[in-house]
């Protein structure tokens, strides 16, 4: 017998159109599969067309009532609505619909934390829900008291006003989360001092930095394990790779061989090793508190030497998804950074004669492997464009420089003469001006 998948909660799904979104009709399909990637079951949908939003309830008052009975007809659990929800729209639905409210900020709060592995994505998703929590604390309080009778004295001196348990209750929350916020700052402070030596001793290497970015479930993790697979140092060393959304949260870099078969023969390759890093997924309406925690990892995206697009090119919306991209890439400070735009999945919209290149685009199919060989040679060809030949010799006290140009540049040939090792390499345009006098 075959298993049925299980589900945390029956949803749902309300939207707004107000005329401004590009494509309303997608965002409720993204909607559903961020519900399905929250291992929520989606029994209903219900939407609504309307100029303006409604302060109180978002959704027009009229109907508030249309939800509530359909949510109960068919048997939700929680409602979701399609965009972010003010505190008080949250708590005004809350009390009217009488099931737990999610906006699309809460729901992908609630994948992340889902997918989180590592420490420190852990630490940053659970900064991001604080974050979020924190405005909303009235709301989860409004059930308790605010305020507490008054006490006469035995004196007769009067009364003197005490706080109800519920505004108690909610202050003491909030000094809570407001004290776990800094520690978690304090952690992810130090997480990324230490991320940023790794940086500075990646930079120092020469080896140039390429981060692949892209919309979620493009096929950044595939691209990854296929160059891993052929041209990596550690071929173990996969990333989760799975056909849904925010699959992998945790930025990983792997250093690739792209001329040779990885490490092993590299020596006899024209080492052009550069370091490749596969980051979070992008989506619109991404929280801008998840963009914030997750700074210090997507710094590889700012340090990047390239950029590598991925793009869903099936997707009948991927224009959109590169925009969305285009636009968290700006926001990063990221967007003057030279870029390769990979067109993946052009073989499930038939696609003949794959691989296709065009100057630094090239169209793909990287599930298969289709194109891999070729991307390679793009980036290797982007990223080494300022290196430059020269010849010189190294005195027999300096085999230090003799080391440097062996692991950080191309020997083309090498002599062990009166005067020292005379070599000529091919090596970055700093070297050659700092060794090469």
């Amino acid at each position: 017998m075959r298993d049925e998948k299980t589900f945390d909660a029956r949803v749902l799904l309300v939207g707004l159109d107000t005329g401004e979104e590009p494509d309303f009709d997608h965002s409720m399909e993204e909607l559903k599969s961020l519900a399905e990637a929250a291992d929520k079951q989606v029994t209903g949908i219900i939407t609504q067309r309307m100029e303006n939003v409604n302060n109180a309830f978002y959704i027009g008052s009229g109907k508030v009532e249309e939800v509530r009975e359909y949510a109960l007809e068919c048997g939700a659990e929680e409602i979701i609505f399609d965009n972010a929800l003010t505190p008080s729209q949250m708590r005004n639905l809350g009390r009217e619909l009488k099931l737990p409210i999610l906006d699309r900020t809460n729901l992908i709060l609630d994948i992340f934390a889902l997918r989180a592995r590592t420490k420190e994505a852990r630490l940053q998703v659970e900064a991001a829900r604080l974050q979020y929590f924190l405005p909303r604390l009235i709301g989860m309080r409004e059930n308790l008291s605010r305020q507490g009778g008054s006490a006469g004295s035995a004196g007769g001196k009067g009364s003197v006003s005490n706080k109800g348990a519920g505004e108690t209750k909610l202050e003491l929350d909030r000094r809570k989360i407001e004290h776990r916020i800094t520690e978690l700052k304090k952690d992810l402070e130090d997480i990324s001092r230490r991320r940023e030596n790794m940086r500075k001793k990646r930079s120092e290497s020469r080896i140039p930095k390429v981060a692949l970015v892209g919309y979620t479930n493009a096929g950044k993790s595939t691209i990854m394990n296929h160059m891993l697979g052929r041209y990596g140092e550690n071929r173990e060393k996969t990333v989760l790779e799975k056909d849904m959304l925010f699959a992998t949260l945790d930025t990983s870099v792997r250093v690739i061989y792209p001329e040779g078969n990885g490490r092993e023969e590299k020596a006899a390759a024209d080492n052009k090793p550069f370091f490749l890093a596969d980051t979070v997924g992008f989506i619109d309406k991404l929280p801008h508190g998840l963009v914030k925690a997750f700074r210090s990892t997507l710094e590889e995206v700012r340090n990047a030497d390239l950029i590598v697009q991925v793009v869903d090119f099936s997707d009948e919306h991927y224009k959109q998804q590169m925009e969305v991209t285009n636009e968290t890439l700006r926001s990063l400070e990221a967007g003057e950074i030279p870029r390769i735009t990979v067109y993946n999945k052009a073989d499930k919209i038939r696609m003949d004669h794959l691989p296709k290149q065009k100057e630094r685009q090239i169209y793909m199919a990287a599930s298969v492997g289709c194109g891999i060989e070729e991307l390679a040679g793009m980036i290797t060809e982007a990223v080494y464009a300022d290196r430059v030949e020269r010849e010189f010799i190294v005195p027999y006290d300096k085999g230090n420089i003799v080391s440097y140009f062996m692991e950080n540049a191309t020997v083309l040939e090498q002599e062990y003469r009166d005067s020292g090792v005379w070599m000529r390499v091919r090596c970055h345009k700093g070297d050659a001006e700092k060794y090469c006098v």
